[in-house]
């Protein structure tokens, strides 16, 4: 027997043959990578005929058959490549390919589970994972929408039992059937369906199908005239395959459910105005903020307008809009001057918050008809709504401010011991919530209680404790006011006037002005910056007659404080024979100014309006008699017409002897 060495002639037929499987096995690859897979599968073909059962050649074969829309030779080569090795991932991997282009969706996510079990790092077994669960979703359906019946046309079973009776017979060659069939390619269903699976696609197809038609190009029997029909068939044939699996992949009706989905969720973002409106509502406030209440105002009727003509399945929160642009509307008119109007929306927003139990709404719409009711001058029914809202107070910083406004409308009415109680809760209040600014209202308040109530020495305790507050503020304008009202009443302790002489009367009215001077310079202070939901405090605190609004609950803040119940002058007070609000739009508490004839005074009983009118009040000169030449007239307000009679007036009678002396010099010459 010949030895079998390198020299040989069988060892060089088995180098050569080894060489033309790679070579052929590389050719195979080359062309899979321009992607020519009809010249790939032959060079593949060749090369497992020299070798047979090589794995990796059938499983990129597999996939050229794939991309040719060829999937039962594909998974007839997946299935040859995992006969000695079942777990063999590429395999795993074209078999699922094969099985989900074929439509068996169940049976190809078993094999993407199964290798994604072998291999979880692999990202094809993940994505092949979602879209089978995905078709199967989408063929199935959800178990509602499929209702079972009897009824239908069940021949095809009957048919099979048939087919099971005759037993066996001679399979019948469907060579020349098969022949027609590509002469004459099948169409999957109707025009119309078929155009919604190909989509862009059926353009391409109908222009081949008009090509098959044409009998100058494919009717020869040429050999060019059979390529262009073999090629074209071949094309109509992809196309269907192509069809017939987008229908199993995601079936008419569940497309026709997602174009459903998808116009209810438009029609839903078009129905829902909830955005819109709020947009609406954010500029009508901002409009406030800025002071532009006209412009204000109109939106806030058109936005009034546009929810009042939607129903309740269209705006789920209807009554809550229409309760803040009723209140947006009242805070408009309300900074207008157009009390009545502001009243009439006020409290239609109070109605609807009882209506539909909005305890935000109620607490909103109070506090607004208590400050509506202060600017009217009716203190008696502010204290009134006031006081029904305390209880929803929320926070201390809440409740500093409830309790200075109403002890501020004591002090209007006279009352003011009560006035005193009340500030004195604020102060409480204020401390508990540690706002040294509301600390600093409150105290001022007690003050101007206290000096009305004749209690100097208190008042000048709390005057003190203000000063001490202000310092710690850096606020230089309340310092001066406040350091001016402390003299003022300490050189009252200092003369020794006793109540109910009636020039103590009249020097009460003179330091109920300098009271309100450290008031004036408070008014520039800021606002609190905790705990406020209304965006007044985005406003400056320099101008305190201005106020901003929000549809929000209005909640403590310096600017309300002020746009409500204020100390004012006598002379503000009694300049016209009803009694002026003391919120106007111009600021009635202003600070010190270097002649004191703008230093606001607290309010007098409507008794002293006559005296009221003394431009000298402000002052805080002490009262004297009125005498001639150098020396100053009499400071109060029942001396202001002796200047003209030159009759000597009751208080005349009770002045100073050197001052009556120089009166009867004046009468006898």
């Amino acid at each position: 027997m010949p030895r079998k060495g390198r020299g040989s002639d069988t060892g060089s037929e088995n180098q050569e043959l080894v060489g033309t499987f790679e070579t052929l096995r590389d050719e195979g690859e080359h062309f899979v990578h321009v992607k020519n897979y009809a010249k790939a599968i032959e060079s593949f073909t060749r090369a497992l005929d020299m070798n047979p059962g090589d794995r990796n050649c059938l499983v990129t074969r597999s996939k050229c058959w794939l991309q040719l829309g060829n999937a039962e030779n594909s998974l007839t080569d997946a299935e040859e490549a995992l006969v000695e090795d079942k777990n063999f991932i590429r395999g795993l991997l074209q078999k699922a390919e094969a099985m989900y282009q074929l439509g068996d969706f169940e049976t190809a996510l078993v094999f993407f589970h199964r290798g994604h079990k072998e291999r979880p790092e692999y990202q094809e077994f993940r994505l092949g994972i979602q879209k089978a669960q995905e078709a199967i979703n989408n063929s199935i359906g959800s178990p509602d929408s499929v209702k079972l019946s009897a009824q239908g046309d069940l021949t095809y079973f009957y048919k099979q039992e048939e087919d099971k009776k005759k037993g066996y017979s001679k399979p019948v060659s469907t060579k020349k059937e098969k022949v027609k069939e590509k002469e004459r390619p099948k169409t999957s269903g109707d025009q119309k369906t078929i155009r919604q699976l190909l989509g862009e696609l059926y353009g391409d197809k109908d222009f081949l199908e008009k090509l098959l038609g044409d009998p100058a190009l494919t009717g020869g029997q040429n050999s060019m005239n059979r390529d262009i029909k073999c090629k074209v068939e071949d094309g109509l044939d992809f196309l269907d395959s192509r069809a017939d699996f987008w229908r199993q992949q995601k079936p008419m009706y569940a497309r026709k459910r997602d174009r459903e989905k998808q116009r209810q969720s438009a029609k839903s973002r078009q129905r829902d105005p909830t955005d819109y409106l709020l947009r609406c509502l954010e500029e009508i406030d901002e409009d406030q903020v800025k002071e532009r209440y006209d412009e204000s105002l109109t939106k806030a009727k058109k936005t009034l307008r546009i929810v009042e003509n939607m129903s309740e399945d269209q705006l789920q929160n209807k009554a809550e809009l229409l309760a803040n642009i009723h209140s947006q509307i009242g805070n408009a008119y309300l900074e207008l001057g157009k009390y009545s109007l502001s009243l009439e929306h006020h409290e239609e927003d109070l109605r609807i918050a009882n209506s539909f139990s909005l305890e935000d709404a109620k607490s909103r719409a109070l506090d607004n008809l208590g400050r509506v009711y202060a600017r009217k001058g009716n203190f008696e029914k502010a204290i009134e709504v006031w006081e029904e809202k305390l209880p929803m107070s929320k926070s201390p910083l809440e409740s500093t401010w409830l309790y200075h406004e109403i002890g501020r409308c004591y002090l209007e009415l006279n009352k003011y011991q009560d006035a005193r109680d009340f500030g004195e809760k604020s102060l409480a209040a204020a401390r508990d919530a540690e706002d040294d600014g509301w600390q600093l209202h409150a105290s001022v308040l007690v003050a101007q209680s206290e000096v009305k109530l004749n209690d100097l020495q208190a008042a000048c305790d709390s005057f003190e404790r203000s000063l001490e507050l202000a310092k710690r503020l850096g606020d230089r304008a309340a310092e001066d006011a406040i350091t001016k009202a402390l003299q003022e009443v300490n050189n009252k302790i200092v003369k020794g006037v006793k109540e109910g002489d009636d020039r103590d009367d009249d020097d009460r009215g003179s330091y109920k002005g300098r009271d309100d001077e450290p008031e004036s310079a408070i008014d520039k202070m800021k606002s609190p910056a905790g705990g406020m939901k209304s965006p007044s405090s985005r406003q400056s605190a320099a101008s305190p007659a201005k106020r901003s609004v929000s549809i929000k609950e209005p909640s403590p803040s310096g600017r309300d404080s002020r746009a409500t119940p204020k100390v004012e002058s006598p002379r503000q007070e009694q300049a016209s024979p009803e009694a002026k609000p003391v919120t106007e739009e111009s600021p009635p508490l202003q600070s010190p100014t270097p002649s004191g004839k703008k230093s606001a005074e607290p309010t007098e009983s409507p008794t002293k309006s006559k005296a009221s009118k003394n431009p000298s009040r402000a002052s805080g000169q002490p009262d004297e008699e009125p005498t001639q030449g150098d020396k100053p007239l009499t400071k109060n307000r029942k001396s202001a017409g002796s200047r003209k009679s030159k009759t000597p007036s009751p208080t005349q009678e009770r002045k100073s002897p050197e001052a009556k002396g120089k009166v009867e010099e004046q009468e006898a010459s």
